[in-house]
């Protein structure tokens, strides 16, 4: 079987192409997409670079003819290449806009014209906005808030189109907040481990009353793996990490996995239009296909604090470009 990965050199993208190498029973084959762009990272596939199943190609998913002999040449496609960063996507909102919405659609014409066997399409616990109480199922209709989030919105009414009208083998995840290794300090876990190691001070917006359910890239990858491998087409699949902080409660436990104190934190205004809480309700890929997270928040957290804290080399010369 031979799969695609868009992003396949970013934070999630790279976990799930090492994951899919980890298996040498199976005559798998794999090809990264990626553009490169500040967040992908050729270093994240520096421990599989040498796989001959792994192929790499720099381009970028809105090259209509690249993507066209690309998806001729693959069973299946995953795609998480994209614009990720909300503070960015209200600075401007232009390449979500184009990356997100222009660039999956791009990605799907390509596979409905050549017959792709499966997309799964990587997508955000964000399209649904914000939820007070409760979780999120997967029939609760969009209404994202931020400008990155109405981007991945309209990238998801894009697949589920595709399958509905081409019948395209259309499967779609969204997340929670995920963290791990590997993960470019922009996002506010890496962020705050990199400038706590540094020796410098962390933005907490507003109170920090936010809640965000966290999710291991681990544990995220296998789900991508049991949808794309089990998943059934046209369906919509949430997945959960089951541990649910507030970003205050947070920064205290990377507070002190740093070994740093509240002089570190410095109190900045509230982020435009900044969601209270998302959570989503994993019951249909649990009972579906099996998911359950497998690692906890403190062992997760822990591991991560650790890796940025011997990858030092890794994370400093991405750190000028972070938001």
């Amino acid at each position: 079987m031979k799969i695609l990965v868009t992003g396949g050199a970013g934070f999630i993208g790279s976990h799930l192409v090492r994951s899919l190498l980890a298996d040498d029973t199976t005559d798998r084959a794999v090809t990264v997409l990626d553009a490169l762009t500040y967040a992908g990272n050729p270093a994240n596939l520096r421990d599989v670079k040498e796989d001959p199943r792994l192929s790499f190609v720099r381009g970028d998913i809105l090259d209509r003819d690249r993507v066209d002999r690309l998806l001729a040449e693959h069973d299946a496609v995953v795609h998480l290449a994209a614009e990720s960063h909300v503070d960015r996507s209200i600075a401007d909102g232009r390449s979500f806009a184009s990356t997100n919405v222009v660039g999956t659609q791009t990605l799907l014409e390509a596979a409905a014209r050549v017959g792709t066997g499966t997309f799964v399409h990587v997508s955000t616990d964000e399209v649904y906005g914000s939820i007070a109480a409760g979780s999120w199922t997967e029939e609760q209709p969009l209404a994202p808030n931020s400008p990155y989030a109405a981007a991945k919105a309209g990238s998801d009414l894009l697949a589920l189109a595709y399958h509905r009208t081409h019948g395209l083998d259309v499967r779609i995840t969204r997340c929670s907040n995920n963290y791990g290794t590997h993960q470019f300090p922009e996002k506010v876990i890496p962020l705050f481990i990199t400038r706590l190691l540094a020796g410098g001070r962390v933005p907490l917006y507003g109170d920090g009353r936010q809640i965000r359910d966290w999710l291991h890239v681990e544990d995220h990858c296998r789900a991508i793996r049991l949808v794309l491998e089990g998943g059934r087409p046209g369906e919509v699949y949430n997945v959960g990490g089951g541990t649910e902080l507030t970003n205050r409660e947070l920064t205290a436990r990377l507070l002190q996995a740093c070994g740093a104190d509240w002089d570190s934190v410095e109190h900045v205004p509230d982020r435009k239009g900044h969601d209270l809480r998302y959570s989503v309700d994993s019951a249909k890929i649990r009972d579906e296909l099996g998911y359950r997270p497998e690692r906890s928040f403190d062992e997760g957290l822990a591991e991560t604090v650790a890796w940025y804290r011997r990858n030092r080399g890794w994370w400093r010369p991405v750190s000028a470009t972070a938001a």
